[in-house]
């Protein structure tokens, strides 16, 4: 499962309004090669669900991942931070065992 918190709940409600997307659009959560450790995260507003995709949904919010990101995914929670250090989403994942400096990347 993947889970949001409830910031980043809220901020992503914020993002599909103010781009004027529909209920239909949910957020996808992918992992693809590259980045300063091995693997980066990418998220995305989707509206096509694909045969292998694996769908969640917490707190009012719908998260589909493709079945190769959901074995680096699964037991993550998206969070949003708004603090001095950055601010944005970002991954807590249990899988991986290295991130980058900027979280934007990982290694498992």
């Amino acid at each position: 499962m993947i889970t949001i918190s409830d910031l980043a709940k809220d901020k992503v409600v914020k993002l599909r309004q103010d781009a004027e997307l529909n209920e239909n659009h949910f957020l996808r959560a992918s992992v693809a090669g590259g980045g300063c450790s091995g693997l980066s995260y990418k998220l995305d507003f989707d509206d096509e669900i694909k045969p292998m995709d694996q769908e969640f949904e917490d707190k009012g919010v719908k998260i589909v991942v493709d079945m190769k990101s959901f074995l680096y995914l699964a037991g993550t929670e998206l969070k949003f931070s708004e603090g001095l250090n950055g601010k944005g989403f970002y991954f807590d994942n249990p899988n991986a065992s290295r991130t980058c400096g900027c979280g934007d990347s990982f290694s498992v």
